[in-house]
Protein backbone atom coordinates (compact mmCIF):
# COMPACT_ATOMS: atom_id res chain seq x y z
CA UNK A 1 0.00 0.00 0.00
CA UNK A 2 1.45 3.21 -0.72
CA UNK A 3 1.91 6.31 1.29
CA UNK A 4 -1.43 8.14 -0.70
CA UNK A 5 -3.77 5.15 0.09
CA UNK A 6 -2.69 5.07 3.81
CA UNK A 7 -3.37 8.89 4.16
CA UNK A 8 -6.71 8.42 2.57
CA UNK A 9 -7.80 5.86 5.20
CA UNK A 10 -6.08 7.70 7.87
CA UNK A 11 -8.41 10.61 7.32
CA UNK A 12 -11.51 8.97 6.87
CA UNK A 13 -10.99 6.53 10.05
CA UNK A 14 -10.14 10.38 11.82
CA UNK A 15 -13.27 11.77 10.41
CA UNK A 16 -15.61 8.93 11.34
CA UNK A 17 -14.21 9.37 14.42
CA UNK A 18 -14.51 12.96 15.00
CA UNK A 19 -18.40 12.59 13.70
CA UNK A 20 -19.07 9.57 16.38
CA UNK A 21 -17.32 12.29 19.30
CA UNK A 22 -19.01 15.25 17.84
CA UNK A 23 -22.86 13.94 17.28
CA UNK A 24 -24.39 14.42 20.93
CA UNK A 25 -23.52 18.09 20.39
CA UNK A 26 -25.04 18.41 17.73
CA UNK A 27 -28.14 16.22 18.60
CA UNK A 28 -28.07 18.27 21.99
CA UNK A 29 -28.29 21.55 20.03
CA UNK A 30 -30.93 20.38 17.67
CA UNK A 31 -32.74 19.65 21.00
CA UNK A 32 -32.46 23.21 22.18
CA UNK A 33 -33.31 24.84 19.02
CA UNK A 34 -36.04 22.79 18.95
CA UNK A 35 -37.67 24.29 22.03
CA UNK A 36 -36.69 27.27 21.47
CA UNK A 37 -38.57 27.39 18.44
CA UNK A 38 -41.18 25.33 19.96
CA UNK A 39 -41.11 22.66 17.39
CA UNK A 40 -42.78 19.90 18.66
CA UNK A 41 -42.57 17.76 15.50
CA UNK A 42 -38.55 17.71 16.52
CA UNK A 43 -38.74 16.95 19.69
CA UNK A 44 -41.23 13.71 19.77
CA UNK A 45 -38.05 12.68 17.33
CA UNK A 46 -35.48 14.07 19.46
CA UNK A 47 -36.97 12.49 23.00
CA UNK A 48 -37.45 9.17 24.05
CA UNK A 49 -40.31 9.54 25.97
CA UNK A 50 -40.89 6.68 28.26
CA UNK A 51 -37.66 6.71 29.29
CA UNK A 52 -37.59 10.27 30.19
CA UNK A 53 -40.72 10.05 31.97
CA UNK A 54 -39.11 6.99 33.98
CA UNK A 55 -36.01 9.21 34.83
CA UNK A 56 -38.43 11.72 36.02
CA UNK A 57 -40.40 9.89 38.00
CA UNK A 58 -37.80 8.28 39.89
CA UNK A 59 -35.91 11.66 40.49
CA UNK A 60 -39.31 13.05 41.93
CA UNK A 61 -39.88 9.93 44.20
CA UNK A 62 -36.47 10.06 45.69
CA UNK A 63 -37.09 14.00 46.04
CA UNK A 64 -40.59 13.15 48.01
CA UNK A 65 -39.41 10.21 50.13
CA UNK A 66 -36.58 12.68 51.28
CA UNK A 67 -38.38 15.12 51.80
CA UNK A 68 -40.86 13.23 53.62
CA UNK A 69 -38.27 11.50 55.89
CA UNK A 70 -37.20 15.04 56.69
CA UNK A 71 -39.81 16.71 57.90
CA UNK A 72 -41.55 13.14 59.98
CA UNK A 73 -37.99 12.10 60.83
CA UNK A 74 -39.00 8.57 59.30
CA UNK A 75 -40.44 7.28 62.42
CA UNK A 76 -44.13 8.16 61.59
CA UNK A 77 -46.91 5.68 60.07
CA UNK A 78 -48.21 8.51 57.84
CA UNK A 79 -44.57 8.94 56.86
CA UNK A 80 -44.79 5.00 55.66
CA UNK A 81 -48.71 5.91 54.04
CA UNK A 82 -46.68 8.68 52.05
CA UNK A 83 -44.11 6.75 50.69
CA UNK A 84 -46.41 4.00 49.74
CA UNK A 85 -49.01 6.54 47.43
CA UNK A 86 -46.13 9.34 46.64
CA UNK A 87 -44.73 6.63 43.40
CA UNK A 88 -48.50 6.60 42.19
CA UNK A 89 -49.40 10.01 42.66
CA UNK A 90 -45.92 11.04 40.83
CA UNK A 91 -46.31 8.40 38.12
CA UNK A 92 -50.05 9.83 37.10
CA UNK A 93 -48.51 13.38 36.99
CA UNK A 94 -45.51 12.71 35.63
CA UNK A 95 -47.08 10.66 32.93
CA UNK A 96 -49.53 13.86 32.08
CA UNK A 97 -47.13 16.35 32.58
CA UNK A 98 -44.16 15.16 29.97
CA UNK A 99 -45.87 16.33 26.48
CA UNK A 100 -43.37 18.26 23.97
CA UNK A 101 -44.87 21.55 25.59
CA UNK A 102 -43.31 20.38 29.12
CA UNK A 103 -39.66 19.54 27.64
CA UNK A 104 -39.59 22.92 25.91
CA UNK A 105 -40.47 25.06 29.04
CA UNK A 106 -37.59 23.45 30.92
CA UNK A 107 -35.39 23.71 28.09
CA UNK A 108 -35.95 27.45 27.49
CA UNK A 109 -36.40 28.18 31.44
CA UNK A 110 -33.68 25.95 32.96
CA UNK A 111 -36.33 25.25 35.41
CA UNK A 112 -36.38 21.94 37.32
CA UNK A 113 -39.89 20.44 37.24
CA UNK A 114 -41.12 19.79 41.19
CA UNK A 115 -43.05 17.52 42.95
CA UNK A 116 -45.43 20.67 43.84
CA UNK A 117 -45.50 21.76 40.51
CA UNK A 118 -45.53 19.11 38.33
CA UNK A 119 -49.77 18.25 38.13
CA UNK A 120 -49.91 22.38 37.25
CA UNK A 121 -50.82 22.51 33.31
CA UNK A 122 -48.92 26.12 32.78
CA UNK A 123 -45.36 26.13 31.65
CA UNK A 124 -43.26 29.22 33.57
CA UNK A 125 -42.11 32.32 31.31
CA UNK A 126 -38.76 31.53 29.67
CA UNK A 127 -36.23 34.30 30.10
CA UNK A 128 -33.68 32.01 27.39
CA UNK A 129 -30.87 34.55 28.06
CA UNK A 130 -30.70 33.62 31.97
CA UNK A 131 -30.17 30.18 31.22
CA UNK A 132 -26.52 29.27 30.12
CA UNK A 133 -25.79 25.68 28.62
CA UNK A 134 -22.78 23.10 29.20
CA UNK A 135 -22.30 19.90 27.38
CA UNK A 136 -20.48 16.50 28.43
CA UNK A 137 -20.06 12.90 28.02
CA UNK A 138 -20.97 11.09 31.04
CA UNK A 139 -19.83 8.30 29.67
CA UNK A 140 -19.50 6.83 25.92
CA UNK A 141 -23.46 6.40 25.82
CA UNK A 142 -24.85 9.21 28.22
CA UNK A 143 -23.99 12.99 27.32
CA UNK A 144 -25.10 15.71 29.60
CA UNK A 145 -27.08 18.73 28.85
CA UNK A 146 -26.64 20.99 31.54
CA UNK A 147 -29.01 23.57 31.84
CA UNK A 148 -27.81 26.56 34.50
CA UNK A 149 -30.21 29.82 35.79
CA UNK A 150 -28.13 32.77 36.47
CA UNK A 151 -30.40 33.15 39.36
CA UNK A 152 -29.49 29.80 40.47
CA UNK A 153 -25.74 28.92 40.10
CA UNK A 154 -26.11 25.55 42.27
CA UNK A 155 -29.18 24.11 40.91
CA UNK A 156 -28.79 22.93 37.44
CA UNK A 157 -30.93 20.93 35.84
CA UNK A 158 -29.23 17.99 33.88
CA UNK A 159 -30.55 16.42 30.97
CA UNK A 160 -29.19 13.03 29.72
CA UNK A 161 -28.84 12.01 26.16
CA UNK A 162 -28.49 8.20 25.11
CA UNK A 163 -26.85 7.09 22.36
CA UNK A 164 -29.44 4.92 19.74
CA UNK A 165 -27.70 3.81 17.30
CA UNK A 166 -23.72 5.17 15.82
CA UNK A 167 -24.57 8.71 16.06
CA UNK A 168 -28.20 9.01 16.83
CA UNK A 169 -29.06 10.47 20.38
CA UNK A 170 -32.25 11.11 22.03
CA UNK A 171 -33.14 12.80 25.44
CA UNK A 172 -33.56 9.90 27.77
CA UNK A 173 -33.51 10.83 31.21
CA UNK A 174 -32.88 13.84 34.04
CA UNK A 175 -30.86 14.62 36.89
CA UNK A 176 -32.91 17.21 39.23
CA UNK A 177 -31.32 19.26 41.64
CA UNK A 178 -30.74 18.35 44.93
CA UNK A 179 -32.85 21.26 46.88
Amino acid sequence: MNKTVKAIIAAGALAVAALWAAAPVFAAQSLVRAACAGDQTDLRRLVDFPAFRQSLKDELNAHLVAQMRQKTGGDSALSGLGMLLAPTVVSGAVDAFVTPQAISAMVRTGEAPKPSTVLKDEPPEADRSRVKLGYGYRDLNTFAVTLTRADRPGEPVVLLMERRGIVDWKLAGIDLPEA
